[in-house]
C-alpha cells in the first residue's frame, strides 16, 4: 500500500456539506450537529434528500439515486470544502455504484468524513480518487452531539491536524493483544462492512503494507468470527503489518470477544493492540485512513508520519 494524497484543512468560514448516503437522520439530530459546526464557525449546508425517507424501505434516506445525488453534487460544488456524513446505518453499498467518479476526480481532493456503513465509501474513495479520508464522528450522530472528546478531536483533525499527529487510545486499556510495533499505511472500518465489500469493484485488493483498523456495533462474537474468516480465507489478510481494534458496542462480552480475535488474528504474526478508541463507542476518535502511519501496541499510540490534511 502507498500513502494517499492529504486533502486541504479547513479554515474558518469554510463551507462543508452534510450529505446522509445511508440512513434516515432525525432532524432534531441533525439541527444540534449543524449548530456545532456552526460553532467552529463553519459554513454547513445540508443535502436536499438528508432528511428525506425512502418510500417504501424505512431504513434508507432516500431513494439510491437520490443519496448518490447528494454526494456527488456536493463533492462537485467547488464551493464545498468539506463532505461530512450526518450518519451510518446502511445504504452506502446502494449508492456506491451509481456515483461518477471521472466527474468527482475532476473536482479535486476535499475532506471526507464518516464512519460506520460509510465504510464503503472510505474504501472507494482510496481506490478511486486516491483520497486520504477521515473515519470519525457522524456530524448528526448520538457520540458527536453528546462526547465533547469526539467533537474536539475531530476539530482538531479538521483545523490543526499537526496537533493531532500521534493518536493514544483512552482510556489506558489492557496490555496488546499481541505487542511490538509496525509500520504501515492505515485502512480499514467496521468490520462486516470491510467482509461484505470484498469483491466489490470499490474494495481494495487486500491490506497488505497496511496497518488494519477495525470496529463495529451489534454484532456478537460468532459474526464476528465469521467476517474474520471470510477475511482470513479470501487472503484479503495476507501481508497486513498490525491490526488496531476498536469499540464493539453492543457486541456482547468482551472476554468473548477477544478469544474470538486471539484465535482469528493472534497467528498472524503482526502487533495487535485492543480497545483503542475509534468506532461506535463513547468520545470516538478521528482517525485518517491512507496516512503512513506507525503503530506501537506496547504504548497503545498510532504516530502519523504526516498530519492527516495538508
Amino acid at each position: 500500500m502507498k500513502p494517499l494524497v492529504r486533502p486541504p484543512r479547513l479554515t474558518p468560514g469554510a463551507r462543508v456539506a452534510v450529505v446522509a448516503p445511508s440512513g434516515p437522520v432525525p432532524e432534531e439530530r441533525l439541527q444540534a450537529g449543524l449548530d456545532i459546526l456552526r460553532g467552529w464557525d463553519l459554513d454547513p449546508v445540508v443535502a436536499p434528500h438528508a432528511l428525506g425517507r425512502h418510500g417504501t424501505l424505512a431504513y434508507l434516506s432516500g431513494t439510491d439515486e437520490q443519496r448518490a445525488a447528494d454526494l456527488q453534487n456536493a463533492w462537485c460544488d467547488p464551493s464545498v470544502s468539506a463532505v461530512l456524513c450526518a450518519r451510518g446505518g446502511y445504504g452506502a453499498q446502494r449508492m456506491v455504484d451509481l456515483l461518477d467518479w471521472d466527474a468527482m476526480r475532476a473536482a479535486g481532493p476535499k475532506v471526507f468524513a464518516g464512519f460506520s456503513d460509510i465504510t464503503v465509501l472510505h474504501q472507494a474513495f482510496a481506490t478511486r480518487l486516491g483520497l486520504v479520508t477521515l473515519y470519525g464522528p457522524a456530524a448528526a450522530g448520538v457520540d458527536f452531539l453528546k462526547q465533547a472528546r469526539a467533537q474536539e478531536q475531530l476539530r482538531a483533525t479538521l483545523f490543526d491536524p499537526e496537533s493531532v499527529r500521534t493518536l493514544t487510545a483512552l482510556p489506558p486499556g489492557r496490555p496488546a493483544l499481541v505487542p511490538g510495533r509496525a509500520r504501515g499505511v492505515t485502512l480499514g472500518g467496521c468490520l462486516s462492512l470491510l467482509a461484505s465489500d470484498l469483491g466489490t469493484p470499490h474494495a481494495p485488493a487486500g491490506a497488505r503494507g497496511g496497518l488494519l483498523l477495525m470496529e463495529d456495533v451489534g454484532e456478537s462474537a460468532y459474526r464476528l468470527d465469521r467476517c474474520l474468516t471470510q477475511l482470513l480465507r479470501s487472503g484479503w489478510l495476507d501481508g497486513v503489518a498490525g491490526i488496531l481494534l476498536g469499540s464493539w458496542a453492543a457486541c456482547g462480552p468482551y472476554e468473548e470477544l477477544r478469544a474470538v480475535f486471539a484465535d482469528r488474528l493472534g497467528g498472524l504474526g503482526v502487533p495487535v493492540v485492543e480497545e483503542f478508541g475509534f468506532g461506535h463507542g463513547d468520545g470516538a476518535l478521528t482517525v485518517p485512513f491512507g496516512v503512513t502511519a506507525e503503530l506501537d501496541a506496547g504504548a497503545r499510540t498510532l504516530t502519523l508520519d504526516e498530519p492527516a490534511l495538508s
